[in-house]
């Protein structure tokens, strides 16, 4: 409930998700996620869900590539249309995220960064 007053860069780390058919992220481990594909695969909506709370996922593909993600439907993209992965072997996207709400995630796509 304090206000607090930073006069430096706060750091955090970056955790790694557990890549399996559907990887669920707990928001109370950390802000920002990273996960490598090794399939299709499905980014549950997250466990622990704060509203204020914002970060990135970092979306990585595989060797082979060619992998898709599907979404939650807490995760809300402009127009209402999920975006499509870069596919390209050992690509990088990034989703930027807010949570709104405890069923609200308003997210931004950076897609083909690697």
């Amino acid at each position: 409930g304090a206000t607090n007053t930073f006069t430096g860069a706060q750091i955090g780390n970056i955790t790694t998700l557990t890549d399996g058919s559907t990887i669920t992220p707990d928001l109370s481990v950390n802000n920002s996620f990273t996960v490598t594909l090794g399939g299709n695969r499905t980014l549950a909506n997250p466990t622990n869900i704060v509203a204020g709370q914002s970060g990135v996922f970092i979306i990585n593909q595989d060797g082979t590539g060619s992998r898709t993600l599907s979404y939650g439907t807490y995760y809300k993209f402009t127009g209402g249309t999920a975006p499509t992965l870069t596919t390209t072997a050992s690509a990088q996207d990034v989703i930027a995220y807010f949570v709104v709400s405890t069923t609200r995630i308003d997210c931004v796509f950076t897609g083909n960064l690697a």
